[in-house]
C-alpha cells in the first residue's frame, strides 16, 4: 500500500479558498489514480474529484464542478485539491485515496475503487 497524508485544511469564511495536499510515501504516486472524497457529520462519504495516472483526465462532483480543481505533481509526489468560492456546505473531513493498476487515462469516482486512504483533514467554512 502507498501511505497518504492530507494537509491544508482549516477554518475559513464563506467565499474564501483553500488548497489541500495529499502527500504519498512508501510508493510514488506516478502509477496511481487518485481521488478526493469528503464526509460531513451524519452523512456518507461522497466523491469530490478524481485524476487519472497521466493527469490528463479529471472528474468532479456536480456540487463542486467549476469551483474545485484537482492536479498532481509527480516530482513532489503530491496531489492537490484547490478549493475556491467555499460554501458552508463544503464543511467536512476531506480524504484522499489512491488506486493502483489503473489505466493511464481512467478516473474513478466510487469509494470501492480505491485501496489506499489517508486519515483526512478537517475543512470548516463559516457562514
Amino acid at each position: 500500500q502507498v501511505q497518504l497524508v492530507e494537509s491544508g485544511g482549516g477554518l475559513v469564511q464563506a467565499g474564501d479558498s483553500l488548497r489541500l495536499s495529499c502527500a504519498a510515501s512508501g510508493r510514488t504516486f506516478s502509477g496511481y489514480a487518485v481521488g478526493w472524497f469528503r464526509q460531513a457529520p451524519g452523512k456518507e462519504r461522497e466523491f469530490v474529484a478524481a485524476i487519472s495516472v497521466s493527469g490528463v483526465s479529471t472528474d468532479y462532483a456536480v456540487s463542486v464542478e467549476g469551483r474545485f480543481t484537482i492536479s498532481r505533481d509527480n516530482a513532489k509526489n503530491t496531489v492537490y485539491l484547490q478549493m475556491n468560492s467555499l460554501k458552508p456546505e463544503d464543511t467536512a473531513v476531506y480524504y484522499c485515496a489512491a488506486k493502483n493498476y489503473a489505466g493511464a487515462y481512467t478516473v474513478y469516482t466510487t469509494r470501492a475503487d480505491y485501496n489506499s486512504w489517508g486519515q483526512g483533514t478537517q475543512v470548516t467554512i463559516s457562514s
